[in-house]
């Protein structure tokens, strides 16, 4: 199943500075003002890679990682090896850690039911990706996947390496990091064997991946010699990682014609009992006590005061709504909101959505609010958040979820370890 294996990763050295101001999250999710402070900060920021600018942005951050590597900012493991990672964060007013390891994995298509999708991409975030690794032949961040394991052998056996003092440890003010380095060839191997009968679902990174797959189709098709073009690197965790956090993505409707609040509900009380509610302070309330009651609920918040809470009556009606899809996919939340409300009272349809035409997601809870009131959007869709399970569910099924059904919390920071896909082990 799942083929897994150590490397050299390219790191940066002493000379380059302090590691906390080297590296930085996501690039899909930092602005343009706060890549500019990265690099006010320190020039090499790792920012400068992975989401290059100027007028050939791509031969830029090609040049630099040369350039990098020449004078020593960047410099190889002498050993290969598996790079233990932890994160310790407040989530829900509690503190939590979540760790898991960074490794090579074979890359495998979709349909051969080793490496899992959960949710659709897109194409223009593909396309900017390969055209990175075309000139850098680098990964820069890490796809984050989960893996199954009843026993927790693996967690067991990355806790008890990880007891020393971490290589790394930094605060960035929200998100603690800390990183461990493993060569001992011996535990390595007991890792890897780990795995031999194991799937990995993707929790983030389905563009990085989907475009790792593309890259090593380039370079067969066009005869481009690389020692390891069949893998991409990956951070793993358990599952069942007690530390694991998944947060809701609110939906905004914008733009569209004629849109009534309550023809809106009017339309939604076939399927849906409709509670007026008094306050939007009572709302995450209310939705917690759905999620714990396991129904299918939002708010749907159209401004002034009051808020509707929407409550699924029947979920079997979501067999007729989804009829080729699986039991999994017709139960999330998401389904449910696109498929009996913007698709079917609000007439968008999936389409508009991948456009996102009347369609826009925001993470920020205050910001969707401040969305209505601020007459940017009609109506606001608040969210639970998609449960771990269901999203393993939906992709061993070899389906997919909507954009934006997911957002694991907190995102895996870039520049603490990085695999070069020309270089052997």
């Amino acid at each position: 199943m799942a083929v897994i294996k150590p490397f050299r990763a390219l790191r940066y050295s002493d000379k380059a500075g302090d590691i906390q101001k080297l590296t930085c999250p996501p690039y899909d999710i930092i602005s343009e003002d706060e890549r500019t402070a990265y690099l006010a900060e320190n020039p090499y920021n790792v920012i400068r890679l992975e989401l290059p600018r100027g007028t050939e942005p791509y031969a830029e951050a090609g040049k630099a990682l040369k350039e990098w590597e020449k004078s020593g900012i960047l410099q190889q493991d002498t050993q290969p090896g598996l790079y233990i990672y932890e994160e310790e964060f407040t989530a829900y007013g509690q503190t939590k850690r979540v760790k898991g390891f960074i490794c090579r994995v074979k890359l495998e298509p979709f349909e051969n039911g080793v490496i899992l999708p959960h949710e659709e991409t897109l194409s223009k975030a593909k396309q900017d990706r390969f055209n990175l690794m075309q000139t850098t032949f680098c990964n820069f961040s890490q796809i984050y996947s989960l893996y199954m394991d009843k026993k927790h052998v693996t967690r067991s056996r990355i806790d008890a390496l990880s007891k020393d003092t971490p290589r790394y440890e930094f605060s960035d003010g929200a998100v603690t990091h800390r990183l461990w380095i493993v060569n001992d060839p011996v535990a390595i191997e007991a890792i890897c064997d780990d795995f031999a009968k194991r799937k990995l679902y993707i929790a983030d990174g389905h563009h990085r991946y989907e475009t790792a797959l593309n890259f090593r189709n380039h370079c067969r098709d066009e005869g481009i010699i690389s020692a390891e073009p069949d893998y991409c690197m990956m951070m793993l965790v358990d599952m069942e990682d007690p530390g694991l956090v998944v947060f809701p993505t609110h939906r905004l409707v914008h733009g569209l014609a004629g849109f009534d609040h309550e023809k809106l509900l009017a339309g939604c009380k076939d399927h849906f009992t409709v509670t007026r509610e008094e306050s939007t302070q009572t709302i995450q309330e209310k939705l917690d006590a759905c999620y714990a009651a396991s129904q299918k609920a939002f708010a749907c918040y159209c401004g002034g005061n009051d808020w509707d809470l929407l409550v699924l009556k029947d979920l079997s009606v979501m067999e007729s709504v989804l009829p080729g899809k699986s039991a999994a996919s017709q139960g999330l939340d998401v389904s449910v909101l696109h498929s009996l409300v913007l698709e079917k009272v609000l007439g968008i349809d999936k389409e508009n959505m991948a456009q996102q035409i009347n369609l826009s997601y925001t993470r920020d809870f205050a910001e969707a609010i401040a969305s209505v009131q601020d007459g940017k959007s009609q109506c606001a869709f608040l969210m639970n958040p998609t449960r771990v399970q269901e999203i393993r569910n939906v992709a061993a099924a070899g389906e997919k979820m909507p954009q934006k059904s997911t957002y694991f919390y907190p995102k895996l920071i870039t520049g603490l370890a990085m695999n070069q896909m020309n270089v052997e082990k």
